[in-house]
């Protein structure tokens, strides 16, 4: 069962070239500095960071290229059962909804452990919370852990379980059959699933859904409400969980703006921390932060090289900031959205990394499983840094290129420099602090607009570089004779006062609002609030649940189903 887009915004903004560009002037351009602060850590590459979702709709997920191209990308976390499909699936029954919809045999739990376990990534796994029980929480725990030994840790209690309908009128997109749809009830719900998930297994760790800083339904109150969800839930379970979710889908009216969305991380990041520090105490340091979707939808780009830059530099920025885990949206996913034209570069319109193989508007994606160039983008990251390696601070004189540095184990120093303009070449001058780099050419490791593979070649020297447009370029340096290891990274100071949060054009949203064509950060009618955001399309919230196309892929054949576009979210 695979997710597809939505026309409405998406479509219409990048049939109308609203691409934008991160493109100076005409004329030569000024060198762009470059500075990093070797010396000066910014923590370690998370064991489980690289993450993806697999919907259990997905029945290619386990095919041998599939987990092979899974392993080679470094995708470290698989997050399972798939979005708002996990507010419907029942684990034991290998079922969703009534029961009565075609689910592919070969995607239940057991074989996505196997397939978790091929790709030597760790699951991360979405309880039930829309139409599941405590019980039936705590079950899927007993069999996991203590049956079959698989030893799962994280586990999620729901979806995006605020789009339930408490707030916009009583519609929304997430499968709620809880009487009492309030932040309230989620929050006395959460502290009964982690008592019973903990009375079986006291290792694992359970996850609180949180509605992203700067976003849709942030800060909001519906009638009867005290307090927006965030401060709501965490008043009552705090001390109940152990790392809270968000899901990040900034957006942009053109590939600009998406580019220059991870830039808005560290406030959003802040202010995280600044609820999690109110409600947990003294166990605040070690309550994680998860982003279990991220993707570009809401932008014009979805599969094109736009997309690809926004993906590594969305990873880094928010391990940077602390983050323990991102999920990209998603393996497969699939669209009935003609193509439209980015720069030059078809972009498909499909969240997957991988091509589903779909067609619409009478043209038809590349073969099954080819990569889009986001793959690449995120497969970028093997060429930065290996988990547990060291990030180092690093900054850009220039926003049209972004840069993030990692020590790497052997005493080295990786750093990934990505040019944003999608038209002009950046000369860029790099300086550095508590590493010295060898003297010569140096390694390199890019992906460009076009490219197929990631490329490997000695190019420039440690301080200066020419990089291509829309372009990843990752210098492998290596420390000059007699330097390794002088000087060991020291920490950075880490923020804890919030920093608010400027809600402008691009601010974050979730998946479904984008595919609903509400924009993000808009709030519930009658609310005082005033308006936060816009992905460009209409002022006016529609609520109503719209009439949808699943695409099933069964036997090769796709197979358009008509269900609620609440559906569509997550499987």
């Amino acid at each position: 069962m695979l997710r597809h887009f939505v026309a409405g915004a998406v479509a219409v903004l990048a049939a109308s070239a609203g691409v934008g560009a991160l493109a100076p002037s005409a004329g030569a351009a000024p060198t762009i500095d470059i500075s990093v602060d070797a010396g000066t850590s910014l923590g370690t590459v998370p064991s489980s960071g690289v993450g993806l979702n697999l919907g259990f709709g997905d029945e290619h997920m386990g095919d041998a290229n599939v987990t092979s191209l899974m392993k080679a990308a470094g995708v470290r976390q698989l997050r399972y059962p798939g979005g708002s499909g996990a507010d419907e699936y029942h684990w034991k029954t290998h079922t969703s909804g009534d029961g009565k919809g075609w689910i592919p045999s070969n995607t239940n739990f057991d074989r996505f452990m196997d397939i978790a376990k091929k790709v030597g990534a760790q699951p991360i796994l979405t309880a039930n919370y829309g139409s599941g029980t405590v019980q039936e929480a705590a079950d899927w725990v007993k069999y996991s852990n203590v049956d079959k030994g698989y030893g799962v840790k994280y586990w999620e209690i729901g979806n995006e379980v605020y789009g339930n309908g408490h707030y916009g009128n009583g519609k929304g997109w997430e499968r709620d059959d809880h009487a009492d749809k309030s932040p309230r009830e989620y929050g006395k719900n959460l502290v009964a699933y982690s008592k019973a998930m903990k009375a079986v297994d006291p290792t694992v760790k359970i996850g609180a859904v949180l509605t992203t800083p700067g976003g849709w339904p942030d800060k909001e109150k519906a009638p009867g409400d005290t307090a927006d969800w965030n401060n709501t839930v965490l008043s009552i379970a705090g001390s109940s969980i152990d790392f809270v979710i968000v899901h990040w889908y900034p957006g942009g009216k053109t590939t600009a703006d998406l580019l220059n969305t991870p830039s808005k991380i560290a406030a959003t990041t802040s202010e995280l921390r600044s609820l999690i520090a109110k409600y947990t105490g003294s166990r605040a340091a070690s309550v994680e932060i998860a982003v279990t979707e991220t993707d570009a939808v809401g932008s014009p780009a979805l599969t094109s090289q736009a997309a690809a830059l926004f993906a590594p530099d969305t990873y880094m920025t928010w391990f940077e900031q602390g983050a323990t885990h991102v999920d990209w949206w998603n393996l497969h996913n699939g669209t009935d959205q003609a193509p439209t034209t980015v720069h030059g570069q078809t972009d498909y319109q499909d969240g997957g990394i991988l091509s589903a193989e779909t067609c619409a508007g009478g043209k038809c994606q590349p073969p099954r499983d080819t990569p889009f160039p986001t793959y690449w983008g995120i497969r970028s990251l093997t060429a930065l840094a290996k988990p547990g390696d060291t990030m180092v601070k690093s900054s850009s004189g220039n926003s049209s290129v972004s840069v993030h540095a990692v020590r790497s184990s052997n005493g080295g120093l990786n750093v990934m420099l990505t040019n944003k303009s999608p038209e002009n070449a950046a000369e860029v001058s790099l300086s550095y602090a508590g590493f010295t780099p060898a003297a010569g050419a140096v390694t390199t490791v890019s992906y460009g607009k076009g490219d197929t593979a990631l490329t490997t070649a000695e190019r420039g020297t440690a301080v200066a570089q020419t990089l291509p447009p829309y372009s990843i370029t990752t210098l492998q340096l290596k420390p000059a004779s007699g330097t390794a290891g002088a000087d060991k990274p020291t920490p950075a100071p880490t923020p804890t006062a919030a920093t608010p949060v400027v809600t402008a054009s691009g601010t974050t949203g979730t998946r479904a609002q984008a595919e609903r064509g509400v924009p993000v950060g808009q709030p519930t009618p009658g609310s005082t609030s005033g308006d936060l955001a816009s992905t460009g399309a209409s002022n006016a919230v529609k609520y109503s649940a719209l009439g949808g196309l699943l695409l099933i892929a069964a036997g090769g054949v796709l197979v358009l189903r008509g269900r609620r576009r609440r559906a569509l979210h997550g499987k």
